[in-house]
């Protein structure tokens, strides 16, 4: 996995200290082994990323869903709560455009003049 482990580094915190959700640089940690929401996420990252790196995380997904079923105390709770994937849904069909007030008028216009030559 090169591009895994080529581009991302992963270290023990140094302190504990609380998590900044201002941090541009801070990290958010994730356990697809122990946790069923975070596989989720990591499938979702992986049909999103770059070629090299998706197919990485496609082996890595392939492992962890062959291996044992690990929980930790997060993917106990995040359990039920789990859904299942979802294929692709159809785009919603487009709208009916609204016909232009000019259009309208003329439509209604010959029209009137249809009905008043058959009716003299």
């Amino acid at each position: 996995m090169p591009e895994l482990s080529r581009r991302y580094v992963v270290m023990a915190l140094g302190a504990e200290a609380p998590f900044d959700p201002h941090d541009p640089d801070g990290v958010f940690v994730l356990k697809p082994w122990k946790d069923p929401a975070a596989l989720r996420a990591l499938v979702a990252y992986r049909d999103n990323c770059y070629p090299e790196l998706a197919l990485d995380l496609a082996r890595w997904i392939e492992v962890i869903e062959r291996g044992p079923t690990i929980r930790g105390d997060v993917g106990r709770r995040n359990e039920p709560h789990v859904r299942r994937a979802e294929p692709d849904r159809a785009a919603p069909r487009a709208k009916a455009v609204p016909m232009a007030r000019a259009t309208a008028r003329k439509s209604t216009a010959k029209a009137r003049s249809r009905a008043g030559k058959h009716a003299r």
